[in-house]
């Protein structure tokens, strides 16, 4: 076994020219692996009966003195993301080692070295299944990053893990063009919505969906309606059968003020997409439909008119701010400021597949958002679409605070349990998946 993190293409060559057999047996923690019963061997022989180039497995963890079963996904084509989860032992072949290093002489990863070599795995099509997961308990990590989810998940956008992420970056747009799923910037489209043939009630709407936020959402409505602009907008809240006094609040709001249009679905099996989907399809959502959740609050009065603005300087079909994380009373918590610099004009749409998120708030050209549509889901909707905007137009930024995400014991992504954070992510590589697909099958149809 040894151990390291194995991040370096030094690291890996020397890897490889100590290597005396047919398998490694690689431990990315230093903290202390119980291996179980015939561990190590039950890898390897899945591993020579299989073919599999790279074999990992399920595992215990102990976090505080508690022991959890911790599950991985099973890999597939969208998993590309520098983070997927294998655990701490890797089961890897000497040769397949060595015939990357053999393939990328010139590599000088200080970072990206496994995550480099796992794309290039994954990409080797004479095996029928080159990345495997054993789904058995094969051994015991002790934990050491007992952070909460909600606290883990922008450690990408952590200013002091920059140079680790570009690496990642272009490790993976790397791999994006091996396999043909690359989209060049150049063939983006541009929007110019002064040709637009669509007649709006208004120029913008703010889209709300909730089900059970009588304590935040009057807060919400209100930050929406207070924003000072040159031309006029509306307030469209989804509520999607509220039971605790939401309803009520609401129906109050739009009596006081007509901007705000209250919509009870006439369905009952829709998720925050599915509330997204109903508004902007409603005859009276504007010409730009603009983010906000029901717990949250737009930072300032000039949001609508700055998003607005973008929309049309940028020329863009979808554009997406920045955003502060703090408390109810608007304290500031970590990781602060999110404004993913990691998307830049010339790559983020390459990029935005190896990553989990695109930032807020999210807004959108409606005709062109009419016509991708929302995914039915109320996890990973947002994300299902900055990858399908991406693959054809262009995605406008602001890189300065617009929206106040305000954490809250109540809020889906701040303790989730591993088994739900596998859920999420198992979603997210599906999409991936799909987007890869579709950009291989976009990319052939220009290219023939």
């Amino acid at each position: 076994m040894r151990k390291g993190n194995f991040a370096s293409s030094v690291e890996l060559r020397a890897l490889a020219g100590e290597a005396n057999s047919d398998y490694l047996l690689l431990c990315l923690k230093r903290e202390p692996v119980t291996l179980g019963y015939r561990a190590v061997e039950r890898m390897e022989q899945v591993a020579r009966q299989t073919g599999a180039k790279w074999v990992y497995a399920d595992r215990y963890a102990v976090k505080n003195g508690q022991r959890e079963t911790m599950r991985c996904l099973d890999y597939q084509l969208g998993s590309v993301r520098n983070d997927f989860d294998m655990g701490s032992l890797l089961l890897i072949e000497t040769e397949a080692l060595r015939q990357y290093l053999k393939d990328t002489p010139d590599a000088d990863w200080k970072y990206a070295a496994l995550y480099d070599f796992r794309l290039y795995v994954s990409r080797m099509q004479c095996v029928p299944v080159p990345i495997l997961h054993l789904g058995e308990l094969l051994y015991t990590e002790e934990e050491k990053d007992v952070r909460k989810s909600g606290e883990k998940q922008f450690d990408y956008v952590d200013p002091r893990n920059r140079e680790a992420q570009i690496e990642y970056e272009q490790a993976c747009t790397l791999h994006l063009k091996k396999i043909g799923a690359w989209v060049d910037v150049t063939t983006l489209r541009n929007v110019v919505f002064a040709h637009s043939e669509t007649a709006f009630g208004c120029e913008a709407s703010v889209i709300i969906p909730v089900r059970n936020r009588v304590r935040t959402i009057e807060d919400a409505v209100r930050s929406a309606l207070s924003q000072n602009t040159s031309f006029n907008f509306n307030v469209i809240v989804v509520d999607n059968y509220s039971t605790d006094g939401t309803t009520e609040v609401l129906k109050r709001l739009s009596d006081e003020d007509r901007r705000v249009v209250h919509i009870v679905p006439e369905r009952t099996d829709l998720g925050i997409g599915g509330c997204w989907s109903l508004a902007v399809n409603d005859a009276r959502c504007g010409r730009f439909a603009i983010q906000l959740d029901s717990d949250d609050l737009y930072s300032g009065a000039q949001t609508l008119q700055r998003v607005v603005d973008e929309f049309h300087r940028q020329q863009c079909a979808m554009l997406v701010g920045s955003y502060r994380m703090c408390d109810f009373q608007l304290k500031t918590l970590p990781p602060g400021v999110i404004d993913h610099k990691e998307w830049t004009y010339e790559n983020g749409m390459n990029n935005a597949l190896r990553i989990n998120g695109l930032g807020a708030p999210r807004a959108f050209y409606t005709p062109l958002l009419r016509e991708i549509g929302v995914p039915n889901t109320s996890y990973g909707e947002d994300y299902a679409l900055g990858l399908a905007f991406s693959r054809r137009y262009k995605i406008g930024r602001i890189y300065d605070e617009l929206y106040l995400c305000r954490r809250w014991e109540g809020n889906s992504d701040a303790a989730l349990s591993p088994e739900k954070v596998n859920a999420n992510n198992l979603y997210k590589d599906s999409l991936r998946t799909m987007e890869i697909l579709a950009r291989q099958q976009m990319i052939k149809a220009r290219e023939s």
